[in-house]
């Protein structure tokens, strides 16, 4: 039976932090566009942005800080009790905030929102090397 090591919850200030640098970056993209159009009132890109990335981070948070991700000394399981062998991990890397997971066969699985997804990356794959040198 195997046992778990750690546990990877989506951290609360990520997930604000990146909303709040995606609501930066549309005001800039889209008071750009508007500016470039000849739109007199290109401010409007900035309301319209913060508006529209904050409602959907307020309607999502809930859902997202629940998906929460487990590792055992042979398993990866997700929040909805996907299984994945650490036998079959073929890499763990960072994506900004988020935890990449690739497997042997080419499937990816996001951890997101990680507060430190480079120490999670890297527990992943030890873990997963310790069990492939426990098989041998």
């Amino acid at each position: 039976m195997s046992r778990i090591i750690a546990s990877f919850p989506p951290a609360r200030s990520t997930y604000i932090r990146e909303h709040i640098l995606l609501a930066a970056l549309g005001s800039l993209l889209l008071s750009g566009v508007l500016f470039y159009v000849g739109n007199p009132h290109p401010w409007t890109g900035i309301v319209g942005s913060v508006l529209a990335i904050g409602a959907r981070g307020a309607y999502a948070m809930s859902e997202q800080l629940g998906m929460v991700w487990k590792l055992s000394d042979t398993k990866l399981i997700g929040p909805d009790e996907r299984v994945i062998p650490l036998a079959n991990v073929a890499d763990a890397r960072t994506m900004l905030s988020a935890l990449q997971v690739v497997t042997q066969t080419g499937d990816k699985y996001l951890i997101k929102y990680q507060a430190d997804p480079a120490a999670g990356a890297s527990l992943i794959l030890k873990t997963r090397d310790a069990a492939l040198s426990a098989r041998s």
